[in-house]
């Protein structure tokens, strides 16, 4: 069987594909049965055991291009588990013996068990899973590095230990836990955990006539190439069927405005604030530091700036983000916030229906600016720092404010223990769970590396407009930039 990625998201770009082609057609309620078998034809299987299972999967994986959970359960989660893709899933978590094992007299791994757990054989030590209690400590007490901890690669990947599995070896998210970061989505080797999405509510949108708007996330400069730039995205957008076309650095802008009076403010009255552009870490905190609630910022992100922005100009426009999030479904999808986005579309998913339309990407002059050099750098780690920082120099204000500059979970994790614990030094916190921010979210198109040097080349030719100058142009007025 074949389980690399490359065949993964193929299979979940075809689905996505002709779902969407069927929904441009007005045909999907009447013929979306029919994909399954159009995808396998039979008689032999391609990469399950057989087409039976290859075609309960593509049907729900057709589930979730409709924005449903698989198997007809009920969730309000953004990430799902198709339970067909992970029955076949052959790793089940703890410590084994491997080759290296050397045999040697000084038993020193069944010594140092507690549980009994560890017997030795003629060639070999053997531990009884039943009994063991993945305490670790044989495999600290061998001195050949014998022993390793074997765990899956979603539960591997999460990075807030919400995947568990059930007594079949089929992954459970538990939702209490889940901050919806989509790190287990493409770690998963057999492709079973999945995101919902909303193609098909966006395209009934665009056939009704309504006037839909598609929003680039700033992570997706330089992403498909150095000569693919707004401009491309805006004639691609509206041959798509998109009204119109706004860069989201745009609300990079303006968060960073507004997200600097209320540091200086605070810097002032003593108090630590997070910052609050990362759904995902906006998510972590309300799911596993309740107590600093209280001390994210109240600035929304730059995704709902430019929605509330579209709205107050026409209150019936749909809006659109397009960008690398999974987390940001799950901000959409929070209807306390008043004006946010609509739908949120992956890279994977706009493609998608691009590709179901003949709608390419093409090479346009970079003509096309509506942010501030600081508002495109905003997906970048450290960048939400950078472009604060730059309003405050323009408003006269201090910038002696230190800032925990947190990229990844592992250092946003330290800094909201120390926050917790009363003891950070910081004034303040940039949360990025994504490593490197947004630009490594988990539906990139290519490695923030990958694309750094067209990112880079693409932002030079901005001109330097101040973020205030940029601002200028907006009525700024005309919506609160507040939750």
């Amino acid at each position: 069987m074949v389980s690399d990625d490359a065949t993964i998201l193929k299979i979940k770009h075809e689905v996505l594909t002709e779902v969407a082609k069927l929904a441009f057609a007005g045909e999907l309620d009447e013929k979306k049965e029919n994909i399954p078998y159009e995808m396998i034809p039979g008689p032999e299987a391609h990469f399950r055991c057989c087409i039976y299972k290859e075609r309960e999967i593509i049907r729900q994986r057709v589930r979730l291009a409709e924005g449903k959970c698989p198997g007809n359960r009920e969730s309000s989660n953004i990430v799902q588990v198709i339970n067909s893709a992970c029955e076949e899933c052959p790793i089940s978590s703890g410590y084994v013996v491997t080759d290296l094992c050397q045999g040697c007299l000084a038993k020193s791994c069944k010594q140092s068990c507690n549980f009994g757990a560890i017997t030795i054989g003629n060639d070999r030590s053997y531990i009884d899973p039943e009994k063991c209690k993945s305490c670790g400590k044989c495999a600290q007490a061998c001195s050949y590095s014998a022993i390793v901890k074997i765990q899956r690669p979603c539960m591997k990947s999460c990075p807030v230990s919400a995947i568990t599995m059930d007594e079949h070896g089929v992954c459970q998210i538990d939702e209490s836990k889940c901050i919806q970061c989509g790190q287990c989505i493409h770690n998963c080797p057999f492709g079973a955990i999945a995101s919902k999405t909303s193609i098909v509510d966006i395209i009934n949108a665009i056939r009704e006539g309504k006037k839909v708007v598609a929003m680039l996330a700033p992570a997706g400069e330089g992403q498909f190439g150095e000569n693919i730039t707004m401009a491309s995205w805006r004639t691609a957008m509206k041959k798509l069927g998109f009204a119109d076309f706004v860069e989201v650095g745009l609300g990079g802008d303006m968060t960073a405005a507004f997200e600097a009076e209320e540091w200086a403010e605070s810097f002032k009255e003593g108090k630590k604030m997070t910052t609050s552009c990362c759904p995902a870490f906006v998510n972590y905190i309300k799911k596993h530091f309740p107590e600093l609630v209280g001390n994210i910022s109240t600035t929304v992100s730059p995704m709902c700036a430019v929605s509330r922005m579209l709205k107050a100009k026409d209150p019936e426009t749909v809006t659109v983000f397009i960008g690398p999030c999974i987390a940001k479904k799950s901000e959409a999808q929070d209807k306390s916030i008043e004006g946010n986005a609509d739908f949120v579309l992956t890279f994977g998913e706009i493609r998608a229906m691009m590709r179901a339309k003949g709608v390419e990407l093409e090479p346009e002059e970079n003509t096309s600016q509506e942010a501030s050099v600081f508002g495109k750098r905003f997906g970048n780690g450290g960048g939400v720092t950078e472009a604060v920082v730059e309003c405050l120099k323009e408003s006269g204000e201090s910038t002696d404010i230190k800032v925990a500059r947190c990229s990844g979970i592992a250092e946003c994790k330290k800094a909201l223990m120390l926050f917790k614990l009363g003891k950070l030094p910081e004034d303040f916190i940039e949360g990025m769970i994504c490593e490197g921010g947004c630009v490594g979210g988990p539906s990139r198109h290519k490695a923030a590396m990958t694309a750094k040097k067209d990112r880079d080349k693409l932002i030079s030719q901005a001109d330097a407009r101040g973020v205030h100058e940029n601002l200028k142009n907006y009525d700024m007025d005309s919506f609160s930039m507040h939750r």
